[in-house]
């Protein structure tokens, strides 16, 4: 029997392949200490309850405490967050996180009266103060945010209920997190060549792009098996992180868990609707790539776990972490020398936790806060794909990084609507620069089914999600029961419709929202494909030769939350309340459809 390729454990990985988390706390102590300094805050601010409205002097000086608190708490948080993301199974830092999680709540409920005294201050009254003393003119739009949720914000008491209630309305997010990345126990399978791996998260993504039908299928078949075994614990995790959405958007004052999730950052649900409506219209797109894939494959039935391999066979290229590093520095050059040179910073300084492990969680993401590196989290695997997440995560991490260097720390941050903007924007880029510089027929081809594999993951499977999302929350606000039975049965059909006639719709397809950890993030999902039609408009803007549109993208990166998002985007050229940036993304991929026929043809 041929060796079976296990997961390092966390000790065993090479420290430079390891992000460097003693930049934020080099010692638990460290941690604790500014929790009991969070904790003091949190009675100091308890002095201004009632006040608010006092005096300009008292309104600013709560102000500065609060959002004090909140970056203390962050930091805290995200170092907590990140020790326990690169072990799951390391009791100590789970431990660490569910001391944050307990702070987190804490400071919600301690706090609560900040935004209701605010909102409820006379409009005069808050005026006078303005003009009375200037240093509160520094938050004038973190007030006027705050301020306008004044109908859905409930009373003193009835808030600081709601906050101290968080970890139990977090629990659904919880145990799926636990359940998913730490207790499912995946078997081995058979690689090609008959090697013997042990199945995750990580290498499924990898099988599934095999050039062999039969370890496609294996993995597929072995990963669903598992999940499929825990359906109904799925199913009421799933349930019950809708209850508490719909709860939630209910006592305040929503029609809807997606209106009130929407409202947080100002974006009319016409966007989120348009997006499906846009989607649907243009499925045929997506009919006919699917049987693309029939034919060239030459399948007479095309699977889902045939969706991810290239449509014309192994990667011509190939890329280390090392390889794709100094590419990466090559196609982000477009953006000027400072942008660069951040990034080699990144490399330098070991903000990058690069290699999978036991326990580690899976998938990729950037994370820090305020006061952090905007650090990052690969479980690489060599290749293209890996490539365009690494490039991908940098957008993400050169977005915070010029945000938290250009905006003072209550607009230091910037809204999830346009989180996957800048990230995306990166990798059509990159998806440019490899179809302009590699001229070999077969590089441009698996290049373009690339792109078309990446339009397809980010706007019709995220629209996809977004639309079960939908359903999921309007089934629970009519009482309807939501049991794996029912909701594997409407996400088998809604696969279908957006698949397609080639397609042959697997029934293990129909279990994999147990594996989505996107739908515990109210209404997440639908900015993927908004983000990634939007990088359509500013890559191609950035790649002219208007050198004013490369410095409004900067600019873009570097506003945080000092507008509202459909403002910013606005300013970087790209007018989201229109449907027109969405056909322009559909029309750049029926132009690389069609360039990819007559390739293959």
């Amino acid at each position: 029997m041929a060796e079976i390729k296990k997961l390092p454990t966390r000790s065993e990985v090479p420290i430079e392949l390891t992000w460097n988390l003693e930049q934020v706390y080099s010692n638990l102590d460290q941690w604790h200490a500014d929790e009991q300094k969070v904790l003091n805050q949190i009675d100091e601010l308890a002095a201004y309850k009632g006040k608010l409205a006092s005096s300009a002097t008292e309104l600013l000086q709560a102000t500065q405490l609060y959002l004090a608190i909140y970056r203390k708490y962050e930091k805290l948080a995200v170092f907590a967050s990140m020790k326990n993301d690169q072990d799951t199974t390391n009791a100590k830092f789970q431990q660490l996180q569910s001391e944050a999680d307990n702070l987190g709540t804490k400071i919600a409920e301690k706090t609560a009266f900040y935004q209701t005294e605010l909102v409820h201050i006379d409009q005069t009254v808050f005026n006078q103060f303005l003009a009375e003393n200037n240093k509160l003119q520094a938050y004038q739009h973190f007030f006027d945010d705050l301020r306008s949720a004044k109908e859905h914000l409930l009373s003193d008491a009835e808030e600081s209920l709601l906050a101290a209630a968080g970890n139990i309305f977090g629990a659904p997010e919880k145990t799926f997190e636990m359940l998913s990345d730490a207790d499912l126990t995946f078997p081995v399978v058979e690689g090609e060549n008959h090697q013997q791996i042990q199945l995750s998260e990580g290498t499924y993504s990898k099988l599934l792009e095999s050039t062999d039908q039969q370890v496609r299928k294996g993995a597929f078949e072995a990963l669903y098996d598992t999940y499929g075994s825990f359906k109904n614990t799925f199913a009421s995790t799933l349930t019950a992180q809708v209850q508490v959405q719909n709860y939630q958007a209910k006592v305040h004052h929503y029609d809807s868990a997606r209106q009130a999730a929407l409202a947080a950052n100002h974006i009319p649900e016409s966007v989120y609707d348009v997006l499906i409506e846009e989607v649907h219209k243009h499925l045929p797109l997506l009919h006919r790539y699917v049987k693309l894939r029939k034919k060239v494959l030459n399948l007479k039935q095309v699977h889902m776990y045939d969706l991810y391999t290239p449509i014309i066979g192994e990667s011509p290229l190939s890329f280390t972490y090392d390889e794709a590093k100094t590419k990466a520095l090559e196609v982000l050059q477009v953006y000027g020398d400072d942008y660069v040179q951040h990034v080699q910073e990144a490399f330098d300084n070991r903000w990058i936790d690069v290699v999978e492990n036991k326990g580690k969680r899976t998938g990729a993401y950037s994370s820090g806060t305020y006061d952090t590196a905007p650090y990052i989290l690969l479980n690489w695997q060599d290749g293209l794909e890996n490539f365009f997440t690494l490039v991908h995560e940098m957008g993400h991490s050169m977005h915070s990084y010029y945000t938290t260097h250009h905006q003072p720390y209550q607009y230091g941050d910037y809204p999830i609507f346009i989180a996957e903007i800048a990230s995306t924007t990166n990798e059509n880029l990159l998806t440019d620069y490899l179809l302009e510089n590699e001229k070999d027929p077969r590089v441009q081809a698996y290049v373009l089914n690339h792109y078309l594999d990446g339009f397809k993951g980010s706007v019709f499977r995220q629209t996809q999600f977004a639309e079960f999302e939908q359903w999921i929350h309007q089934q629970d606000a009519t009482d309807n029961a939501l049991t794996a039975e029912s909701i594997s049965k409407y996400y088998g059909d809604l696969n279908k419709q957006y698949y397609g006639p080639a397609i042959y719709n697997d029934s293990q397809i129909s279990m994999e929202w147990m594996r989505i950890p996107h739908f515990y993030y109210d209404f997440y999902v639908y900015q993927y494909a908004t983000g990634f039609a939007a990088a359509t408009t500013l890559s191609q803007r950035i790649e002219d030769d208007d050198a004013s549109h490369t410095t409004a993208y900067l600019n873009f990166l570097k506003a945080g939350s000092s507008a509202y998002p459909i403002e910013v985007m606005q300013k970087a050229g790209v007018d989201m309340t229109n449907k027109a940036y969405l056909d322009k993304a559909f029309a750049v991929f029926e132009q690389r459809l069609n360039q990819l026929e007559d390739l293959i043809g």
